[in-house]
């Protein structure tokens, strides 16, 4: 049975640990191989160095970004990166036994034949999976829909390309342009159709191949776009500033700067949700009887159930259920949901506290459990004020291209609560952003530490 067509983009980050899995037996088999050869008994010495060199290859392939998406790369470049870490492994190995003194334990021969046999297995590999992806992809899975915004002979070269290439799964869904007399006989749409579609959600991927002279309409274009979770490339561009996680990429021969890309893809996106999985179940069943204790006072202190779930925006743009302790009377969740202001009537006595204190939040564990939130990540606002927000602050919207969290950059740093100016709103969507262009393991480990033992602070936090 074939996959669907968005079965690899939903569980991408599966499909990463299978392939780090792969890659790990490889290694390991490549070294049974070579004692088999040379019959050599797989003494704990040759154990050790297969251990220590499948998690150096793991590590080193994710800084060298071994595991991201290698769709519009050729083999040739994969390979020459496998190599790469591979050398760099075999170099860390070396300087282990060195400083151990243990590397007389070690057949030469054998080894060497490792070594030598290792790199060319992995390539086989990242082959093999090619091989079947494209196939895949030829027959129409695992496509990505495209929009190429402008003309000329760049948009003809690129359109040229990705009809020769269908193993990339790049699937042109229209031209458009601003719509004048030269751009009809070409076919293109309006600009404003192609706002319609991503607003839609059909477009995966824009390319704009605007000339360089009309730098003011590429600007104009970028603002528009950033209202959108859309992936966003310039063919080329060198005076963009203010990039959300920018980086040169190419096909073939056309050079790009991807734009507004989330930095969560491939190896991030697991480490981060292993981080969401473990500590999330680990804090779950250490609040345990706390969350229980907070249902129970909720009702007993009010009218209505002890959970409220409001709608808010998620990843690229979807709109989630957020849980939260009923803190309030009431239970808005329409159109128009105006803010908590000091001494607001809506709020209980118990609700005002929990408010203050950010244990209204703890019931969003469950939303990380099942993969709508993370513990880290740009605060979700109700979607009334998602739209109101979008419309005032450029770039409002960039803040979904990672999933939202309990806690961010933003709320550690002072700016939560009540935003009664946009101004204040604007200082949180640059601590969001910040954190998205800056995102690490370490940098989430930080902000929770903040959360735990500084709270989340913030003086409008009503």
């Amino acid at each position: 049975m074939l996959l669907p067509s968005g079965f690899a983009r939903q569980h991408s980050w599966e499909l990463t640990l299978l392939h780090r899995v792969l890659d790990g037996t490889v290694v390991l088999v490549a070294l049974w191989l070579a004692l088999e050869v040379y019959g050599v008994e797989p003494i704990l010495h040759y154990k050790l160095a297969a251990v220590i060199s499948i998690v150096s290859y793991s590590l080193l392939a994710e800084w060298y970004g071994l595991y991201k998406s290698w769709r519009v790369d050729s083999l040739w470049f994969e390979a020459k990166t496998i190599v790469i870490v591979w050398v760099l492994t075999c170099a860390t190995l070396l300087a282990i036994g060195f400083l151990s003194k243990s590397s007389i334990g070690f057949s030469r021969v054998a080894v060497i034949i490792w070594a030598f046999t290792t790199p060319f297995m992995l390539v086989g590999l990242r082959a093999v999976i090619r091989y079947f992806i494209r196939h895949f992809r030829k027959q129409g899975f695992n496509t990505r829909s495209v929009a190429i915004v402008g003309g000329g002979k760049c948009a003809a070269k690129l359109m040229a390309i990705i009809a020769r290439s269908p193993w990339m799964g790049l699937r042109v869904e229209g031209v458009y342009d601003d719509v004048s007399a030269a751009t009809r006989e070409q076919g293109a749409a309006s600009v404003d159709a192609l706002m319609a579609k991503v607003h839609e959600q059909v477009i995966d991927n824009i390319y704009i191949t605007y000339p360089m002279k009309d730098e003011e309409k590429i600007r104009l274009l970028l603002e528009r776009l950033a209202d959108t979770t859309v992936s966003v490339n310039v063919v080329p561009d060198i005076f963009v500033s203010d990039l959300l996680q920018s980086r040169w990429r190419s096909i073939e021969d056309i050079p790009l700067i991807s734009v507004f890309e989330s930095p969560l893809f491939g190896a991030n996106q697991f480490i981060k949700r292993m981080e969401d999985l473990l500590l999330g179940s680990l804090i779950l069943i250490l609040i345990s009887p706390l969350l229980l204790a907070i249902a129970i006072a909720v009702r007993l202190t009010s009218p209505g159930p002890a959970l409220f779930k409001q709608r808010r925006y998620g990843l690229n743009g979807q709109v989630i259920e957020v849980w939260k302790f009923r803190s309030m009377r009431v239970l808005e969740d329409g159109p128009n949901v105006p803010q908590a202001t000091r001494n607001d009537p809506r709020v209980t006595k118990l609700g005002n506290f929990l408010r203050c204190t950010s244990l209204d939040e703890l019931p969003q564990f469950f939303n990380v459990l099942q993969g709508t939130m993370s513990i880290v990540g740009p605060r979700p606002h109700a979607v009334a004020h998602n739209e109101e927000y979008r419309r005032l602050i450029h770039g409002y919207m960039l803040r979904h291209k990672v999933k939202p969290g309990i806690t961010g950059w933003a709320q550690v740093n002072g700016w939560r609560g009540e935003t009664d100016t946009t101004q204040k709103m604007e200082m949180r969507i640059k601590y969001d952003l910040d954190y998205i262009n800056n995102w690490s393991l370490w940098l989430d480990l930080k902000i929770i530490m903040k959360t735990v033992f500084g709270g989340m602070r913030g003086k409008s936090a009503y």
